[in-house]
């Protein structure tokens, strides 16, 4: 039978019709080539649609950040003017009492509007009058429940109305604004203050930028975003034993290679545009479940979602180009003959020595920058960019030599084995594929970890705070005894002990004293947390040892008369010094670390020994020791401030206090992480399946001639233990080195945590598992005599 050749060949013309119309072919030939056409491409568009939904996500998060940044920047109210604005009609009189419930940040302001005139918080209609307050929907909808009890306690007003999104950077933001009266008589800055316009510029900007948090931010766009690409360029591939099987047909009928390939990049540009439509859809749903969800504390709303034109239009070009160009690529070494594709036969031995180059070329760019940041400079990011990704890059090269050099040594075992590594040995290519993008995830995460534990001590601060003596405290204001407070605390819910230490200072003139000490009031039990006492009992004043400025104390101790909170500085009107004639032979006390960790100088007064009057100068502070076994002892100790007045500022001890910025940055990469993982997970399902669907009539063969469906089942999950294993040896050992670079890059000695490189191993081996487990369902459905059937 002889077969015209030729028919299919581009005619006479320009080389760009030539491309055009095969493609155009391959794209008809996706859409018209029955059902195993279509599921080919929807399989192809469904996993590139998964990556680029991410992909857009990520575009719109500069757009997200912003929004947030200017929301809250439009509701900023600086309290911190020590010289206050004088009451008009413009003028606001409003009170910063953030708290906190269960470990949520709860935003609260009390607001006394002064005139017609006075400013408005951004979403808000109108003032709440005292007694009332306009809330969040978070904060409504938690009230509302019944795990809202005790904070329902603690903000006994009226809710009035909800504050609309522009007056809020999240969905799930606690926010509230509630009325009062009297606040203009107690502005006291920072916690009081009169405003006339919110937004106000900052007055404390804030210093320069960290190279090294930029070198975190910018690795960590790179790590997150390398396993999105290589899903893509994996997903467009779908399908390729099949394509096998056309190819070889249209070189039949006179296609010659060149042809061929181009048609085949045409189907698999079928799938990019159709994926790009799925994600498409797959963002918008994804941004509308946005605003009802709430990743590590962190919340927006669907609006903030909005990528950025230049780079969706970016994505959209990018996508279909990576499917042209990556389908090419991996026919370049596939010869095409009208009976078959060589692929089928054995091919040759994967070369190392090219493969070694990626990684060496990123650390040949990330060398230049060992010991930079900090005081020595910013990163070259085109550097710290190009290295990692050549560094990420090298594990998919590196992947499928070494799944092909082990299985090609694995020989004996069962019949399960056996299948799984004689497939192996056939599409190890494949198999590798498959594992390359989480291989890059746990590779960049174990780096990112090692990099984030290594600098974390420059951004971890101690307080000095004993958290073993107390582990709250309330700042009183004056006018409010603390005695009072004393006396509520004790009798809270979760409270073992409480003791007040006020604080004032004494000068040796009236006014601008330039010789002053601390003074300490306080009963003898509470005098006792700062100082060993000798003996003590009511109207005892102690004069302290063995701190700092002690020579000031001893000279003032022997002066005549002292005067009680005198000015410091210039003359200031408002103060009311009180004499008080210093009484000979004053015990002398030794002073040790307060429970702050600080050790107090100057002198100690038992509170009648203070001179009436004097107790206006001093500033109260009451430290507590909680009972570990009540749960919510801190919520009741902030309900009963809350009751005493609203002013009052309880506050948690902590050991250590954290960089915002830092911590900031870490949760950034928690919530990108949950979005990677999510699309691993989905896409290696994608995969599997695809796989799964490829060898249906290999294992409904199997089990037609008596192999055991348990027997298939193991060779299904040795086919991906067996490259996750080294893919994950591979990533460890990869990340590892990558996390040693960056730790030299800012200079910081190299420590591995085990526990977490270990930890970031194992969840990508979840991830892995938890795929299988699904796909086992479709296997089973698979695994019937009726797969044999076909047209």
């Amino acid at each position: 039978m002889s077969v015209q050749r030729g028919n299919l060949r581009a005619p006479d013309g320009s080389r760009s019709w030539g491309w055009s119309r095969d493609l155009a072919m391959g794209v008809r030939f996706a859409f018209t080539g029955g059902r195993e056409g279509w599921v080919r491409t929807l399989l192809t568009a469904v996993g590139v649609g998964l990556g680029v939904a991410l992909l857009l996500l990520t575009t719109a998060l500069p757009n997200a950040l912003s929004v947030r940044h200017e929301r809250e920047q439009a509701r900023r109210d600086y309290t911190y003017d020590y010289n206050p604005k004088p009451a008009a009609d413009d003028t606001l009189v409003i009170a910063d009492i953030d708290s906190t419930y269960r470990g949520e940040d709860v935003r609260g302001r009390l607001m006394q509007p002064e005139g017609s005139r006075a400013p408005l918080p951004p979403g808000l209609r109108a003032f709440p009058a005292p007694g009332e307050m306009v809330v969040s929907p978070a904060l409504k909808e938690l009230l509302s429940s019944d795990d809202g009890r005790l904070l329902r306690e603690r903000l006994s007003y009226r809710i009035t109305g909800t504050i609309a999104e522009s007056g809020l950077v999240g969905a799930h933001e606690l926010a509230y604004y509630a009325g009062a009266d009297g606040l203009a008589a107690r502005i006291d800055p920072p916690n009081v203050a009169r405003i006339s316009a919110f937004g106000e510029p900052n007055p404390f900007p804030a210093s320069g930028s960290d190279p090294v948090l930029l070198l975190l931010v910018l690795v960590m766009f790179v790590v997150l975003l390398m396993p999105v690409a290589v899903f893509i360029a994996t997903a467009v591939r779908f399908g390729g034993e099949r394509r096998d099987q056309r190819l070889a047909a249209l070189r039949l009928i006179g296609s010659d290679g060149r042809m061929v390939r181009r048609i085949a990049a045409g189907e698999a540009l079928a799938g990019a545009l159709l994926g790009l439509v799925l994600g498409a859809g797959f963002f918008l749903i994804g941004r509308q479940i946005a605003g009802n969800a709430e990743v590590f504390r962190v919340s927006v709303f669907p609006s903030y979602l909005n990528p950025s034109p230049a780079l969706a239009v970016l994505v959209a070009v990018a996508v279909p180009a990576a499917a042209v160009l990556v389908t090419l690529f991996a026919l370049r070494g596939v010869v095409i003959e009208p009976l078959g594709v060589v692929r089928t036969a054995r091919p040759p031995r994967r070369r190392l020595w090219w493969r070694l180059l990626l990684p060496a070329g990123g650390l040949a760019l990330l060398y230049p920058m060992f010991g930079q940041g900090g005081s020595n400079g910013n990163f070259n990011q085109y550097l710290v960019t190009g290295g990692v990704l050549l560094l990420l890059v090298g594990i998919t090269a590196l992947l499928p030599w070494a799944v092909e050099a082990v299985v090609a040594r694995l020989n004996s075992g069962g019949v399960a084995w056996q299948l799984a590594v004689r497939r192996l040995q056939l599409s190890s290519g494949t198999a590798a594929r498959m594992v390359n993008g989480i291989a890059v995830a746990v590779a960049g995460a174990i780096a990112l970890q090692m990099l984030f534990t290594g600098v974390e001590a420059d951004y971890t601060k101690a307080t000095g705070q004993d958290v073993t003596r107390a582990q709250m405290s309330v700042n009183v204001p004056a006018g409010i005894p603390a005695a009072r407070v004393v006396k509520d605390m004790t009798a809270t819910r979760g409270v073992r002990g409480a003791v007040a230490l006020s604080e004032g200072s004494v000068g040796e003139r009236r006014m601008s004293a330039e010789l002053n000490a601390q003074v300490t009031v306080g009963d003898c039990a509470a005098l006792r947390e700062v100082a060993a006492l000798p003996s003590c009992r009511e109207g005892d004043v102690f004069v302290l040892s063995g701190a700092d400025y002690d020579d000031s104390t001893r000279q003032l101790a022997k002066s005549g008369t002292l005067y009680l909170d005198p000015a410091d500085g210039a003359e200031d009107k408002d103060s009311n010094p009180v004499a008080w004639p210093v009484p000979q032979g004053l015990k002398q006390a030794q002073s040790r670390p307060d429970p702050t960790g600080i050790k107090r100088g100057g002198f100690l007064f038992t509170p009648s020994a203070l001179p009436a009057g004097a107790a206006a100068g001093v500033y109260g502070r009451v430290f507590l020791r909680l009972d570990p076994g009540v749960r919510d002892a801190q919520e009741y100790v902030r309900n009963t401030a809350a009751r005493i007045d609203p002013l009052l500022d309880p506050t948690t001890w902590s050991s250590t206090v954290q960089s915002g910025q830092y911590r900031s940055i870490r949760t950034g990469l928690s919530v990108g992480a949950a979005c990677v993982l999510a699309l691993i997970g989905a896409s290696l399902l994608v995969s599997q399946l695809e796989q799964l669907r490829e060898r249906r009539k290999l294992l409904s063969a199997l089990v037609a001639f008596g192999t055991r469906r348990r027997t298939l089942g193991l060779s299904v999950l040795w086919q991906t233990a067996i490259p996750i294993t080294l893919g994950l040896l591979l990533a460890m050992t990869v990340g590892l080195g990558l996390g040693a670079v960056l730790l030299r890059m800012t200079a910081t000695a190299v420590r591995i945590d085990w526990a977490s490189v270990l930890a970031m191993t194992g969840f990508g081996a979840m991830v892995v598992l938890v795929v299988t487990l699904f796909s086992l369902p479709p296997l089973l459905r698979l695994m019937r005599p009726d797969g044999l059937r076909t047209e």
